[in-house]
């Protein structure tokens, strides 16, 4: 099963990114996927549970760089 995820890390400053984006960024980059940053929000896609696993991982940088609101969008699909 495949996934695709849409977030988007707040505070949110359009055309600057702090601290807390670019840790949940990172993350999900870590984890080995490519995010796409997009104007208002990051969309990741592969597989279900890589994808959840990521997500995991960047709503933990998030929170602890000081994220105040994190918004999550999947779709499952074969």
């Amino acid at each position: 099963m495949q996934a695709r995820a849409e977030f988007t890390v707040e505070p949110f400053v359009d055309g600057n990114p702090g601290p807390h984006v670019l840790a949940a960024v990172d993350a999900v980059r870590v984890s080995g996927l490519d995010p796409q940053i997009g104007p208002f929000a990051t969309v990741v896609e592969g597989d279900a549970v890589h994808v959840t696993d990521a997500l995991l991982a960047m709503l933990t940088a998030a929170r602890r760089t000081g994220a105040t609101r994190v918004s999550v969008q999947i779709d499952f699909h074969d």
